[in-house]
C-alpha cells in the first residue's frame, strides 16, 4: 500500500508555497505581508537550521539535470545518506513551529498555493522516509533519475550555486566592466543574481517580486500612449514585452529571465524619459 504524503512535513514544499505567497503580497502591494513572509522565511531557513539542511538534499536532486545515469545516482545515495544524519524528531519539531507561524502571521491558506513540482517534491519525500518499501523506492528514484539525466530547454540558463572563487572573479569583472554603464536597477538585480546561493535566491526573489510589477506598470501605461496604439508593429512588439513579465512567475528564475529583465528595464528606463 502506497504511503500518503503529507505536504506540511515537505521542507521543500514549505520553502515554495511562501515564496509564492510572497510574490501574491508584492502584487496586491501588502506591505505588511510581505515583511512577515521574508522574516518568516529567513528565521527558519537559516543555514544552521535543520529545515535549510534538508532543504539544500532537495534542491542536490532536483536542480540536477543533464547528469548521467551514474552521477545521478550517486547524488541521491549521497542525500539519502546526508537525509539519515538529520535528527527527525527535531527536524519535526522545527516543521511544527513553522507551520504554527505561517497559521498564526499569515495564513493556512498558504499551504493551499500551488507548486508546479509538487509531484516531484512528493516523490523526493518518499525516497528520503525510511518507512517506503524497498520496491517502491526503486521505482521512485528511477523516476528521478530520468528527470535528472534529462536536459531542460536551455542547459546554460539554469540558476546554479557558485562557490566563493568564482563569485569574487564574478563580482570583480561585472565591478570593473559595468560600474558606469549600468542602470542602478540592473546592477541591484545582477548582485542578487551573482549572490543568490548564499540565500537559496531569496534575495532575489524578492527583488524580482517587486521589479516586475514595476516594469508592468510602465508598459501599461506605454500601451495607452497614442504613439504605440496608432502603431501596430509597436502594439505587438509592447504586448509581447507584457506577456514575457506576466509569465514571468510561471518559470524558474535562470539566466535567460535575468537577461529578458536587463533588456525590459533598459526599454522602461527610455519609456519614462
Amino acid at each position: 500500500m502506497k504511503m500518503k504524503h503529507n505536504k506540511k512535513r515537505n521542507t521543500a514544499f514549505i520553502f515554495e508555497v511562501l515564496i509564492r505567497e510572497l510574490t501574491k503580497s508584492v502584487i496586491q502591494k501588502d506591505t505588511k505581508k510581505k515583511k512577515a513572509i521574508i522574516r518568516l522565511v529567513r528565521e527558519n531557513f537559516k543555514s544552521n537550521n535543520l529545515l535549510s539542511k534538508e532543504l539544500e538534499l532537495y534542491k542536490a536532486i532536483l536542480e540536477t539535470e543533464n547528469a548521467d545515469k551514474e552521477m545521478a545516482e550517486k547524488i541521491i545515495f549521497e542525500a539519502r545518506m546526508q537525509r539519515r544524519s538529520i535528527n527527525n524528531r527535531d527536524l519535526f519539531e522545527e516543521q511544527t513551529e513553522i507551520i504554527n507561524q505561517i497559521n498564526k502571521v499569515i495564513s493556512p491558506d498558504v499551504f493551499s498555493n500551488f507548486v508546479p513540482n509538487y509531484r516531484d517534491l512528493a516523490t523526493v519525500s518518499q525516497i528520503f522516509n525510511n518507512r517506503t518499501k524497498t520496491k517502491e523506492r526503486v521505482l521512485l528514484e528511477r523516476h528521478i533519475i530520468g528527470k535528472m539525466m534529462s536536459l531542460e530547454e536551455d542547459p546554460t540558463g539554469a540558476l546554479k550555486p557558485i562557490d566563493n572563487l568564482t563569485y569574487k572573479t564574478f563580482a570583480n569583472k561585472f565591478n570593473e566592466k559595468y560600474n558606469a554603464e549600468l542602470l542602478p536597477e540592473q546592477k541591484s538585480l545582477l548582485k542578487k543574481y551573482i549572490t543568490s546561493f548564499e540565500d537559496d535566491g531569496i534575495e532575489l526573489k524578492v527583488f524580482l517580486n517587486e521589479e516586475i510589477p514595476r516594469l508592468k506598470a510602465v508598459l501599461e501605461e506605454a500601451l495607452r500612449t497614442k504613439e504605440i496604439k496608432s502603431d501596430d508593429e509597436m502594439l505587438r512588439n509592447a504586448k509581447k514585452v507584457y506577456n514575457i513579465l506576466e509569465n514571468s512567475h510561471k518559470r524558474d528564475i535562470d539566466k535567460i529571465l535575468v537577461q529578458n529583465i536587463l533588456k525590459i528595464q533598459n526599454l522602461a528606463k527610455e519609456i519614462l524619459r
